[in-house]
C-alpha cells in the first residue's frame, strides 16, 4: 500500500536531527521526500541510518546559481520545502521564502531551528540540551537532590523539534487546500519542548506539581511510579497509580493493603519505597515479568535496546522489523486502509540523481546545468 500521504511531494534541504526526522515521519506515511545534498562528502548510504529512510537523493550545489536555479525548479512542483538551517542561510542562498513562494504561491515552508527564526538567541549555536534547559523541561527530569538528566534527544531534536514541525506542516497542508496559499511554519525546539510540558506548567500553578524533580508523582519521586533494580541487576518499571492497579501491585508483591492506607501521601514514600526495593531486589527481573505478566498493576520489564524488538508484544505487533544486522521500528501510527509500507533504506548521497530531477519536472538541459554544477552527484 502507498501510505497516507501517498502523492505528497517534499523537498528536504539536507540537515541534521529534527529536520530529517521530519522527514523520515512524513516518507515513513508514503510522502515522496527528494533530499538535496552536499556534493562533497561519502557517497555510500547507511542502512543503519534511520532518519535518512525512504528518500530519494540529488547531490547539488547551492552556493552555484545552477543549483540554486534547480531547487527553485523543483519547488513549483513540491507541496513542501524543509530547511533546518539557522535563520537567513536561505535567504542568502536565494532559497528563502519569499523566493520560493513566489515559484509556488501554495508551498508549505517548514523551517526547523533551536530557537525559532526570532528572538535574542536566534542565531546562537546550541543542541537538544541546551533548548529543552530553556523551557522547564531539562530541569523537571532527574532524581531529587541530584543534577538534571539529559532524556538523550527525544524531547528537544524529536518530540519538541521533528515531530512538532511533521505536524506544523500537515496542518498548513490542511490550511492550504482550503486557501489555495501555502506559508511558513517556524518550528523552534525550544517552542516544542515547551508545548510537551504544558501539563506541568498548568499543574503547577495550580498547586498540584512541586517546583523540585524527582518529588512528583510522574518524575520519579512516587514510589508506585518509578523503577526498581533486581536481583539480577535488570530492572522493572512501575506504574500502579491508580487505586485498583496498586492493589494488584501490593498483591504480586505479597503485601498487604492495610500496610498502605496513606499511600497518596508523600510522607509514607520513603518507607514505602524501601518496602519494595527490598522485595524487588529478591527476584530477577524476568522472574517479575512473569508474575506480573497481563495483569493491570501496570509493572514492565525495563528492556535494552537489544530485547526491545524481540519481546513478544512487538513482535505480534510488528512493531520493529530486522535491517542491516539489527532492527529498525515500523512506521507509525497504523492506518487501517493506507497501511505505508517497510522503508527502503537510506540513499547513497546523490544516487537519484538525473531520474528524480526529470520525474519532477526538469528538462534534459537544466539536469544537465544542475549537475554539471555538481560534479560528485550522479
Amino acid at each position: 500500500m502507498p501510505g497516507p500521504l501517498s502523492g505528497l511531494r517534499v523537498i528536504e534541504l539536507a540537515g541534521i536531527g529534527p529536520g530529517p526526522f521530519c522527514c523520515m515521519m512524513l516518507a515513513d506515511l508514503g510522502a515522496e521526500v527528494l533530499r538535496i545534498d552536499r556534493p562533497e562528502g561519502p557517497t555510500e548510504g547507511d542502512p543503519h541510518d534511520v532518519l535518512g529512510r525512504g528518500r530519494r537523493s540529488v547531490a547539488l550545489d547551492l552556493k552555484s546559481p545552477a543549483g540554486v536555479a534547480a531547487v527553485l525548479k523543483l519547488v513549483e512542483a513540491a507541496d513542501v520545502l524543509v530547511e533546518g538551517f539557522r535563520p537567513g542561510v536561505t535567504e542568502r542562498l536565494g532559497l528563502g521564502p519569499e523566493a520560493c513562494q513566489a515559484r509556488n504561491p501554495r508551498l508549505v515552508y517548514g523551517r526547523m531551528t533551536g530557537w525559532g527564526q526570532d528572538g535574542p538567541l536566534a542565531r546562537a549555536a546550541g543542541h537538544d540540551i541546551t533548548y529543552i534547559a530553556l523551557t522547564g523541561a531539562l530541569g523537571s527530569i532527574g532524581r531529587a537532590g541530584e543534577r538534571p538528566v539529559p532524556p538523550i534527544n527525544l524531547v528537544g531534536d524529536f518530540g519538541g523539534g521533528g515531530m512538532l514541525l511533521a505536524y506544523g506542516i500537515m496542518a498548513a497542508i490542511f490550511e492550504a487546500s482550503r486557501s489555495g496559499r501555502g506559508q511558513v511554519v517556524d518550528a523552534a525546539m525550544t517552542d516544542g519542548s515547551a508545548t510537551l510540558m504544558g501539563a506541568f506548567f498548568g499543574r503547577y500553578a495550580a498547586g498540584a506539581w512541586r517546583n523540585a524533580r524527582g518529588t512528583n508523582r510522574l518524575d520519579g519521586g512516587c514510589p508506585f511510579y518509578d523503577t526498581y533494580d533486581c536481583a539480577d541487576g535488570k530492572y522493572v518499571a512501575v506504574g500502579a497509580l491508580e487505586p485498583q492497579f496498586f492493589a494488584l501491585l501490593l498483591k504480586g508483591l505479597g503485601l498487604e493493603a492495610a500496610e498502605f492506607a496513606d499511600r497518596n501521601d508523600p510522607a509514607c514514600w520513603p518507607a514505602m519505597r524501601r518496602t519494595f526495593a527490598a522485595i524487588f531486589r529478591t527476584r530477577t527481573r524476568d522472574d517479575w515479568a512473569a508474575v506480573f505478566e497481563g495483569s493491570d498493576a501496570c509493572v514492565a520489564p525495563v528492556l535494552d535496546l537489544e530485547e526491545a524488538p524481540r519481546h513478544q508484544h512487538n513482535v505480534a505487533r510488528g512493531t520493529f522489523f530486522p535491517r542491516a544486522g539489527g532492527f529498525q521500528p515500523m512506521p507509525s501510527p497504523r492506518f487501517s486502509r493506507t497501511p505505508p509500507p517497510e522503508p527502503r533504506p537510506a540513499p547513497e548521497r546523490g544516487a537519484d540523481g538525473a531520474a528524480a530531477l526529470a520525474d519532477w519536472g526538469l528538462s534534459p538541459e537544466e539536469i544537465a546545468t544542475a549537475l554539471t554544477a555538481a560534479p560528485a552527484a550522479r
